[in-house]
């Protein structure tokens, strides 16, 4: 592809990424709440999930995520429905874990999962890719190997954004100390890890 067209589209990425939305809500409430170091499977969910919606779009599959309208919807309450459980886990977790000590991990599978069901059930998403894209980008000229260069910009422009919230929220972390402002911080991140959950259910 021309590398005009990558710069058009990794920059209408930046802006549409970058933004707070549902997805990154999600990311800094459970980077905030339980820290860093099990957030992988997250973050690959949401980049894998937003490689599939590219794909659809290049390959001309948007009629299948109409055809199968419904799959989307399950996919899109089941993300809900797992976000508002993990915001009533923060608002109730305990906070008087000793200095150095990790809050226990969750399941890798169980996170994968909860970054998938945010990616494939985000509208945001869904709708850069199968409404904005096209108007971006010829997709109708678009070849597997153009394909394979708009992955890796995505890739590229994820990647950068992700990891730039993980560390704010990482270095917010590190200033709570005390039980009382752990205890803020968890119900902060509740509240924020609810309203994604709203938002993409009220979507």
């Amino acid at each position: 592809m021309e590398p005009t067209s990558l710069l058009i589209f990794a920059g209408a990425l930046l802006v549409a990424a970058g933004s707070p939305g549902p997805s990154i809500a999600a990311l800094v409430a459970r980077v905030i709440s339980k820290g860093f170091r099990d957030v992988l499977p997250f973050l690959a969910a949401m980049w894998i999930g937003e490689a599939i919606w590219l794909s659809l779009a290049v390959f001309g599959l948007a009629f299948v995520a109409q055809s199968f309208h419904m799959a989307f919807v399950v996919v899109k309450w089941a993300g809900v429905a797992y976000l508002v459980y993990l915001a009533w886990k923060m608002w109730t977790a305990p906070v008087d874990t000793r200095e150095g000590e990790m809050p226990s991990q969750d399941s890798p599978l169980k996170l994968f999962a909860a970054g998938m069901a945010v990616t494939l059930g985000n509208p945001k998403i869904m709708m850069f890719y199968l409404a904005l894209l096209p108007t971006i980008i010829d997709l109708a000229s678009v070849s597997v190997v153009g394909w394979l260069e708009l992955t890796l910009t995505m890739a590229a422009v994820l990647i950068a954004i992700d990891l730039a919230w993980v560390f704010a929220a990482a270095q917010a972390r590190k200033l709570l100390r005390s039980k009382r402002a752990m205890q803020i911080a968890n119900r902060v991140s509740a509240t924020t890890m609810a309203g994604a959950a709203a938002a993409i259910a009220a979507r």
